[in-house]
């Protein structure tokens, strides 16, 4: 996405969907507000509020869009002021879906809200509860006074007669936007990392549609407000000349899917050309001056993986040569020896000398800066394995919260850089170009 202000403010009714908690059902909400307004014909961009992969999957293919990350931090201000005056420039209507709880991290959800002045639409669970739900609307829109909000929809509800009691004593300034019953026909299946990818869901779509529909049936896909979006201070700067002719080599499938759109997008104004491969679909490593080996779900297909010995042998020659390799998280686990879940294993390519196991829940998570020599870069970690690796570490990633200890190493072998961290490479343009070339 290039981003060139005139200096105008653009206007779009705009929202920001956020809950008390997670697994309140945001995605669900956004994905069918966004599918019934694209269905009646408007133009849809949302975005997803910190950093995540697998809601964007769902919600690019309810809005057809793609989907970009919304963060003070990671992200940073400006750009994403940027992000929403672009997006504002032709649609009809922006949806923003929050994280974890509207006041929860520092930043919140709450304050990209206020900050740009988002309406928040308040996503409750109403499972097991009724008078209660009143109280927990009037406290996300009363904590703090100076956020703007829309109003509240009750998700996972039993039936008609419990939506209506719930509306029913919802206090008069708390708009009511309807509600969703709960049901498998419409929820989003989630697995150890969070949302089964979009790609995995065959009736993906028939849930989107009933999903829309039943918010259309209660009149609740109403349009929230008009926003009005304030030019970014400057428009970027041409980065075109930094990776003209480059290409790289980006696995992606499956497995290798947690890809921000906004580091493919950021590729391609350097000048680079990505070139896709599939290890899964046993493809071999394409031609090309680096390789980008990103996050995912590898433990799910070892077989695939541990089958494709030209990938293998050709990582292993490109990493000997010294051809500069990016791996994150789960594309760091494909470049070690040995790769174990629910007790199989499998040989992986090799290329560092250790193997991981994914065992025992959540291992690693928080917003985290990389300081490689080439620059710092921002990002997060989010992972269920255990690693172990024969390397020492080039450095350690620094949590954003000052207050927790450094948690991630990130390893260098030649020119393959490795970690657990998710880089979003919009924060430093200049270490990217460094790191690649």
């Amino acid at each position: 996405m290039s981003i060139l202000a005139d200096g105008k403010r653009r206007a779009c009714p705009a929202t920001l969907i956020a809950a008390p908690s997670s697994g309140q059902g945001k995605t669900t909400v956004t994905a069918a507000l966004a599918r019934f307004h694209r269905r009646a014909g408007r133009k849809v961009r949302v975005f997803k509020c910190g950093p995540d992969f697998l809601d964007p999957m769902i919600l690019a293919r309810a809005s057809g869009a793609p989907v970009y990350q919304l963060d003070l931090w990671m992200v940073g201000e400006e750009n994403c002021r940027a992000l929403l005056y672009e997006a504002a420039r032709d649609a009809d209507l922006i949806i923003v879906e929050g994280v974890m709880g509207l006041f929860d991290g520092h930043p919140s959800a709450a304050d990209l809200a206020e900050l740009f002045g988002l309406p928040v639409l308040a996503v409750i669970n109403a499972q097991a509860m009724a008078q209660t739900f009143p109280a927990v609307a009037y406290g996300l829109k009363n904590w703090r006074p100076s956020l703007p909000f829309a109003g509240t929809l009750a998700n996972r509800v039993a039936g008609e007669s419990h939506a209506t009691l719930i509306k029913e004593s919802l206090s008069p300034d708390i708009p009511w936007f309807g509600a969703l019953r709960r049901g498998e026909d419409v929820e989003l299946p989630s697995r150890h990392l969070g949302l089964v990818q979009a790609a995995e869901l065959s009736d993906l779509d028939a849930r989107l549609d009933r999903a829309a529909e039943a918010l259309e049936s209660q009149g609740a896909a109403k349009l929230p407000p008009v926003v009005e979006f304030a030019p970014p201070k400057s428009g970027e700067e041409s980065l075109a000349a930094r990776l003209a002719g480059y290409r790289l080599a980006v696995a992606r499938d499956d497995a290798f899917s947690f890809i921000y759109q906004a580091n493919l997008d950021l590729l391609e104004r350097m000048g680079a050309k990505v070139v896709f491969f599939s290890p899964v679909r046993g493809d071999s490593l394409p031609e090309a001056d680096g390789v980008y080996l990103p996050g995912g779900y590898p433990e799910l297909f070892l077989k695939e993986l541990s089958a494709n010995a030209r990938l293998r042998e050709g990582l292993r020659e490109r990493a000997a040569r010294g051809a500069p390799i990016l791996a994150e998280c789960g594309g760091m686990l494909y470049l070690l020896e040995e790769l174990r879940y629910r007790g199989e294993s499998a040989p992986m390519a090799g290329v560092l000398p250790g193997k991981a196991e994914l065992s025992g829940g959540l291992k690693g998570l928080g917003m985290m800066s990389v300081p490689l020599p080439e620059g710092t870069f921002r990002g997060h970690s989010f992972h269920h394995s255990s690693l172990t690796l024969d390397l020492p570490p080039l450095c350690q990633a620094q949590r954003q919260d000052s207050r927790r200890e450094a948690s991630e190493n990130v390893y260098r072998l030649q020119r393959v850089t490795a970690s657990y961290v998710h880089s979003y490479f919009p924060s430093n343009p200049e270490a990217l170009a460094r790191l690649l070339n």
